[in-house]
């Protein structure tokens, strides 16, 4: 089960210089000049987790295995990318295959660094890309709703049960809004299946100077204004300074990051929020070889949950032993929760927790 997030932006906002600090490495080229990332870059980066450590202490593991999270650098968009300009087309599909939208906005003054726009103002920079994406997703639905429509005439359900979607999504853009705004009551799953770039989760960076890296500024406020009001979600980094992290021991980077008054890293809050934006959950297996957290979506029930493991898990699923992280660390383990009553048996129709440590029971 594979997870993304596409980085997006405008050119030269430091998208592949946080990308190659997330990924450490420098595998997308950072350059000053627009376009220097032509073929989308994919990097998988281990998402942070502190429990997992204190349960393979528990556990007495040999290695612990982190859970990761996919991230596709995608080159800048202009103003008019819904129209092919600066190769937009390329582009826009690049990002309807990602599950959720990293969007990079520069928060800081350089005069070394060209901005495409002519100054700096993080608020219209975040317009520009989503008006070229609600156009390009405008567009796609329109051209899908002749054929649906001639369909409909024929008394065909199908095509139908798609008008009745796509309608309410089509209004929303023609007056300015996002399609995830205007996603009928259970129909998520209809509505991913039609790869709209503006019904995608949306999470806001804001790369600002490295003297702001801990207190933000007047640019990164006013993106956490608009966030607000769109219910969406802000991160402040510093990419030049991320840079130089990625590429330190976990010792020095803990003391270089002090340095600075940052109490982590704000890769690690992007990784963090990336997971939270995909509604994603963790959930853990502890033994003596490893232990290793596993990455399901909210609401998995425990067979589905095993699948992620192994499909045979799921075809001869029986039940799981379940103990909750808080109860096995309490407790010292597996044999300690089960003696202090705190272990488990669940069937088919538990919906596993975050934090859950799992061992299941199959047969195939």
């Amino acid at each position: 089960m594979g997870f993304n997030c596409g980085i997006v932006g405008l050119p030269n906002v430091g998208k592949s210089t946080l990308f190659n600090a997330l990924t450490a490495t420098a595998s997308a080229q950072a350059a000053n000049y627009p376009f220097c990332t032509i073929e989308p870059n994919v990097g998988r980066v281990a998402v942070p987790d502190p429990r997992l450590d204190k349960l393979a202490e528990i556990g007495k593991s040999q290695k612990t295995v982190p859970t990761s999270l996919e991230f596709v650098d995608i080159a800048g968009l202009v103003r008019g990318a819904s129209r092919g300009e600066g190769l937009g087309n390329q582009f826009l599909a690049n990002i309807r295959e990602v599950d959720a939208i990293i969007h990079v906005l520069r928060c800081f003054e350089d005069d070394d660094i060209t901005h495409v726009e002519g100054g700096v103002d993080p608020v219209r920079d975040a317009e520009i890309i989503e008006t070229e994406l609600m156009l390009a997703d405008l567009e796609s639905l329109e051209k899908r709703l002749p054929a649906l429509q001639k369909r409909a005439k024929n008394r065909d359900a199908e095509a139908t049960a798609q008008i009745a979607v796509a309608e309410p999504l089509i209004e929303a853009l023609k007056e300015g809004r996002p399609a995830r705004t205007a996603i009928p009551e259970g129909q998520e799953e209809a509505v991913r299946r039609l790869q709209l770039m503006t019904s995608k989760p949306v999470l806001y960076v804001c790369n600002v100077d490295e003297d702001s890296a801990s207190t933000g500024n007047a640019f990164s406020q006013a993106v956490k204004a608009k966030a607000e009001a769109e219910g969406a979600a802000v991160v402040v980094v510093s990419a030049a300074i991320e840079a130089e992290v990625s590429q330190l021991a976990d010792d020095e980077r803990r003391e270089f990051l002090e340095g600075l008054g940052l109490k982590d890293s704000g890769l690690d809050r992007v990784i963090a929020a990336g997971y939270g934006l995909l509604g994603l959950r963790t959930y853990f297996t502890v033994g003596p070889k490893e232990t290793r957290a596993w990455t399901i979506t909210a609401g998995t029930k425990a067979p589905q949950a095993a699948a992620v493991i192994h499909n045979d898990f799921e075809r001869g699923f029986i039940a799981c032993e379940t103990v909750a992280y808080n109860d096995y660390v309490q407790y010292g383990g597996e044999a300690g929760a089960k003696e202090a009553g705190r272990l488990r048996i669940e069937g088919r129709d538990y919906v596993v927790q975050d934090g859950d440590v799992l061992l299941f029971r199959f047969n195939v």
